[in-house]
């Protein structure tokens, strides 16, 4: 006995060839072409910054505030982190073996976000 055809075959190699088709016509179309915002500064390379050497000045200056914004961050965050480490030194002697606080615990979290975060902070700048 023949199985049962839900769709016919044709109508199989119809699907097939007309989703081949729509995805060589989409990788075929260039993506569009992002423009700035006005009063914003485009930080790109492109073939316009080349010719203008204030905007190439200005991009520089831009990206060197940031670098030292992330200093300063990265360096308030770790003195931050060495503060709570201290913190949790002290409440963890004061607890026993058998007893572990909720806030010792909340503290060493907190820590583990703070150093996470001085991490990825530490990476950006790469």
């Amino acid at each position: 006995m023949r199985p049962i055809n839900f769709f016919p075959r044709w109508a199989a190699i119809a699907l097939v060839v007309g989703s081949l088709a729509a995805i060589s016509a989409q990788q075929a179309t260039p993506p569009p072409r992002m423009t700035p915002l006005p009063g914003t500064i485009n930080t790109r390379n492109s073939p316009e910054d080349n010719n203008d050497p204030e905007a190439s000045k200005m991009a520089a200056e831009q990206g060197m505030r940031r670098n030292t914004l992330r200093q300063k961050e990265i360096v308030d965050d770790t003195t931050k982190l060495l503060t709570l480490a201290q913190q949790l030194k002290v409440e963890v002697d004061k607890s026993n073996k058998d007893m572990l606080s909720i806030a010792v615990v909340k503290k060493a979290e907190e820590i583990e976000k703070l150093a996470k975060s001085v991490k990825e902070k530490m990476r950006a700048g790469l």
